[in-house]
């Protein structure tokens, strides 16, 4: 089974907004309040109740504008979504201004933590001045637009071939032809090199804005939203690193030595025993599941193959679909197919929904399945990658009710499977903490929203996706769970230590630090020292390869998701003890078990509205970080793994290959579509 990291994408809330409204005159007005309206005796508590009504009556329009730059990416929409952004950062900063005048005065502890969150509400804090302002929104929009039309074109007029993300990365995914793996990664990559200009700038404003502020960097503000000093974020995360690094190692050095066998030592090895970026199977090299076909530990200990039974599905709505159509023309075919893909994604996400229905939580609401995308459309760009949506706060609670929407491009294999599985977490965590004042309606810490969906997944056992259908019964045996273990490992453990170096590389970044004549070099340097990774082939500073992921040119901070990985496992742990389990962890499924899904219900109803480590506390009964259940969860795999890795030299030298050549052919620059 497989986690997904993002991811993230990310779903729509207090701590990331940078969304504004589209239709001009509301969003002056809403601007006026905020910015000129503010009575002189207004106490703190008044502040931020007339806030809290602001916000909520305008977020529609803000989401609105930012869902359709990213689902009809066009010149209009980009044009709607930056002046949108433009006026969303002048309200917000003129909410800012204001909450610093009741430093020191009386106010309730509710309204002292939500001035504290106010202050840092986005992760794009803007200058304050207009022109700067209205500069980093529009770069802001033209940096993620971009990424969502990025394609690799070779060939000229009749015989070129143009190819965007989902194209390219099932090459990773499915080819083990070397030189067409090396193709794919690198075209990819390339598309990022026209938003690093922009990027660069965009770090001076955002930079600026954080200053202005009162934090020394964009950085020091994204770490300053945990509920603990700044300065300690990184040690912090660097602790539980520690802990999880030898469980990390393990599981290289054996995905190492199965890669040298498939493609040879020379090819497979880059440096001091760094894999080949290219050959991982994934884009970014932060999941390793798609190497399944080489890396299965035990082949006859049971099939866990998801991806053909949702094949198999698509087959029979394709065959239903041809059916009804009665013709066997390609309209009529491809019609079918269309039909069949939307079919086929409605059902995996509606059993995605019966896992959270079966612990007592609310069915999605007719909007979700109105207003969702679950397939790519064909006649437009979009951002495909998969995200969440809470588009009105719950809605007025009485004639507008929630709207709520998942965007993904959906396709039938274990990935997107389990993907929607982690984003009806969000959602499932945005309807939740609904009845909460707006601005308390966000993750207890960014890394509780994505690890909510992910502890689910944790539960989808073998046992449990047996019961619905998509793998046969298992063999209870040390083979099947192993074999069991290595899929979620070959996700999960091998996102680790990525889900570190992204940030470390942009704190870098926003600290000076790192140059920008240095962005392509750091970023590899970072690459091999934590995931043991490099590129076949030099890649110098004509490159922008963190651009080629979209959390970079998207502006999303990615410690979350580490954070995510550890809570997981730690949510997971307190679910199962609560549902009265006794066995071995990673076997554990508290699917349908109500008493587990109250508590876990009442964590997410929590919201923002308290510090995440007294919220952390109620769930598990500690309020501190700890790896151990992770660790736990993967014992019977750590040891395997040690026994099979026997002999090896296991571990890599962390040195990138001297970043100062380009490659002997440089890959085609990318084309608009």
């Amino acid at each position: 089974m497989k986690n997904r990291h993002l991811v993230l994408a990310a779903a729509v809330g207090v701590a990331v907004l940078s969304l504004a409204a589209c239709k001009k005159d509301a969003a002056t007005d809403a601007a006026k309040p905020a910015t000129t309206q503010a009575a002189p005796a207004e106490s703190a508590d008044q502040f931020i109740a007339r806030v809290n009504a602001e916000y909520k009556a305008m977020y529609p329009e803000m989401t609105s504008a930012q869902w359709l730059s990213s689902t009809y990416i066009n010149d209009d929409s980009a044009r709607v979504a930056a002046k949108a952004n433009e006026r969303w950062l002048t309200v917000l900063n003129g909410w800012i201004e204001q909450a610093n005048k009741y430093e020191g005065q009386p106010m309730s502890a509710d309204t002292k933590r939500a001035i504290s969150l106010l202050k840092l509400m986005t992760s794009m804090p803007a200058p304050r001045d207009p022109q700067k302002l209205a500069e980093l929104a529009g770069i802001a929009t033209k940096l993620e637009g971009d990424y969502g039309a990025g394609t690799y074109c070779v060939g000229e007029g009749d015989k070129q071939n143009c190819r965007q993300l989902g194209d390219l990365e099932k090459v990773l995914a499915t080819s083990r032809d070397y030189d067409k793996q090396l193709d794919a990664w690198q075209g990819w990559q390339s598309t990022a090199v026209p938003s690093r200009a922009n990027y660069q700038r965009f770090v001076e404003l955002v930079n600026e804005g954080a200053r202005e502020l009162g934090y020394t960097d964009a950085g020091q503000m994204w770490r300053s939203g945990y509920d603990m000093p700044a300065e300690e974020v990184g040690p912090e995360t660097d602790r539980l690193w520690g802990q999880l690094k030898p469980l990390y190692e393990q599981l290289h050095c054996y995905t190492r030595a199965k890669l040298d066998k498939e493609y040879g030592k020379d090819k497979a090895e880059v440096g001091g025993g760094m894999i080949a970026a290219h050959l991982t199977g994934n884009m970014w090299q932060q999941d390793w599941s798609n190497l399944w076909d080489m890396t299965a530990p035990y082949p006859n200990a049971g099939s866990l193959d998801i991806t053909a039974a949702l094949e198999k599905q698509y087959q029979t709505n394709l065959s239903g679909a041809l059916a009804k159509a009665g013709g066997s023309d390609p309209a009529s075919r491809f019609k079918a197919q269309r039909e069949a893909e939307l079919a086929t994604a409605k059902q995996m996400t509606e059993r995605a929904q019966d896992f959270y229905v079966s612990l007592g939580m609310p069915r999605l609401p007719d909007s979700y399945w109105q207003n969702t995308q679950f397939i790519k459309p064909l006649d437009r760009n979009v951002v495909c990658h998969a995200s969440a949506w809470d588009m009105n706060m719950g809605g007025d609670g009485k004639d507008v009710g929630p709207d709520v929407r998942t965007k993904m491009c959906i396709t039938p294999n274990e990935e997107n499977f389990t993907t929607i599985y982690h984003e009806l977490g969000h959602i499932y965590y945005d309807l939740a903490y609904n009845p909460l004042p707006p601005l308390f309606q966000g993750g207890a810490n960014d890394g509780f929203h994505e690890a909510i969906g992910d502890t689910i997944v944790l539960a989808m056992t073998p046992k449990y996706l047996n019961s619905i259908g998509l793998v046969d019964a298992q063999q209870e045996s040390r083979e099947a769970t192993i074999n069991a273990q290595m899929r979620m490992a070959m996700s999960g453990v091998s996102f680790l230590p990525f889900g570190l170096m992204i940030d470390r590389w942009r704190w870098g970044v926003f600290d000076g630090s790192i140059k920008p004549d240095q962005y392509n070099q750091k970023w590899w340097e970072l690459k091999a020292q934590y995931q043991g990774v490099a590129p076949a082939t030099a890649r110098g500073e004509e490159f922008f390869d963190a651009g080629a992921k979209y959390h970079v040119p998207g502006n999303t901070p990615y410690l979350r998701y580490f954070l995510a990985r550890v809570l997981q496992y730690q949510f997971y742990k307190g679910l199962c003890d609560a549902s009265g389990y006794t066995g071995p962890l990673n076997e554990c499924s508290f699917y349908g078990n109500k008493e587990a899904g109250q508590k876990f219900w009442a964590m997410l109803s929590k919201g923002a509205s308290q510090p995440w480590q007294a919220t952390l506390k109620e769930l598990t009964g500690t309020e501190k970080l700890d790896a151990a259940p992770m660790l736990e969860y993967f014992s019977p795999l750590q040891e395997w793994l040690k026994q099979q890795n026997e002999g090896q030299m296991c571990g890599w030298q962390a040195a990138a290959p001297a970043p100062t050549a380009a490659p002997a052919a440089a890959p085609t620059q990318p084309s608009a579509p």
